[in-house]
């Protein structure tokens, strides 16, 4: 558990994009810069998907380009397929995301078409990622269960994973979309995509809808996972996951994480100051638990 942990803060994309107030393209450059200010390298900035679908995530390539001068940052773009990736590049990305769902009625409900076919549109972008040099990183939704099949099977997210590793993904970000799993659930799936995959290659996206998610991660870091997905203030949802809450909250995995040894270099302070900041503009308070703590904490003591 003393390893060092690497934590991918997805709050400007993964966080922003079911939120139904919007944020303006400074607003976002701002969020990411204070996020990396924080400690937190390596972020996912934005997705470059179809506005009308997801108007959240409109304008990412401003986005993008108007981050390009933070130094020692590594910025992650979602993008869908070929066209996706021609907008992505042009804006200057260097490590792209794809994204596959391990049961069918996610993947009809959230691009309308099925897994098999969702594969074969982002083949292209894989096969021209490796010729330009680009780092490909891998989702795959609903690992432990889907609000329109249930549960999925551990085999099946495991042949997924399998499938994007070998299309070229450096890594494997491996989704509970809707928050509905527990621990030994997720034991049981991580042995089995990690019985085909090198565990070092793996990351968790928990979501905390059940309030499960820490207790999962620790569940998965015990397993050997050393990658982490999160969003600060525990931001956003699924915007085709009905009922589905944020990721798991950066604070609280900090939190964690500090409690038990692990150094993150993570500087609480900045990163409740960016949550704070973000959630004013969104007008209401972060999720996360720590953040409402501390800031409570805070409040008290400058009352007295």
């Amino acid at each position: 558990m003393s390893d060092q942990i690497q934590l991918v803060e997805m709050g400007p994309r993964d966080g922003l994009q079911n939120e139904k107030t919007p944020v303006s393209v400074e607003a976002r450059i701002a969020f990411v810069e204070a996020l990396v200010a924080a400690g937190l390298n390596t972020v996912e900035v934005g997705a470059f998907v179809s506005p009308k679908a997801i108007p959240q995530m409109a304008s990412s390539d401003q986005v993008l380009r108007g981050v390009s001068h933070i130094k020692g940052a590594e910025f992650h773009v979602l993008v869908p397929n070929e066209k996706g990736y021609d907008a992505a590049r042009a804006a200057g990305a260097e490590v792209v995301s794809v994204f596959a769902a391990a049961s069918e009625g996610f993947s009809r409900a959230n691009i309308n078409c099925s897994v098999a076919e969702s594969i074969e549109r982002f083949k292209p972008v894989l096969a021209r990622a490796k010729a330009d040099g680009v780092k490909v990183r891998g989702y795959i939704s609903c690992v432990l269960g889907c609000p329109f099949d249930g549960e999925i099977k551990p085999k099946a997210v495991a042949d997924l994973a399998v499938t994007l590793w070998d299309l070229g993904c450096y890594e494997i970000s491996l989704g509970d979309t809707i928050g509905v799993g527990t621990p030994l659930k997720a034991k049981e799936m991580l042995r089995a995509v990690g019985s085909e995959l090198p565990i070092g290659n793996l990351a968790m996206h928990f979501h905390d809808t059940y309030g499960q998610a820490l207790a999962n991660l620790y569940a998965g870091m015990e397993e050997g996972v050393r990658v982490i997905d999160a969003a600060a203030g525990g931001l956003g949802g699924c915007p085709y996951a009905p009922g589905a809450t944020g990721n798991v909250a950066t604070e609280d995995v900090v939190y964690m994480l500090e409690g038990m040894g692990v150094k993150t270099g993570i500087d609480m302070d900045r990163l409740l100051a960016a949550t704070s900041e973000i959630a004013g503009l969104l007008g209401r308070p972060p999720v996360s638990r720590v953040a409402s703590a501390l800031n409570a904490k805070r409040r008290r003591l400058g009352n007295s």
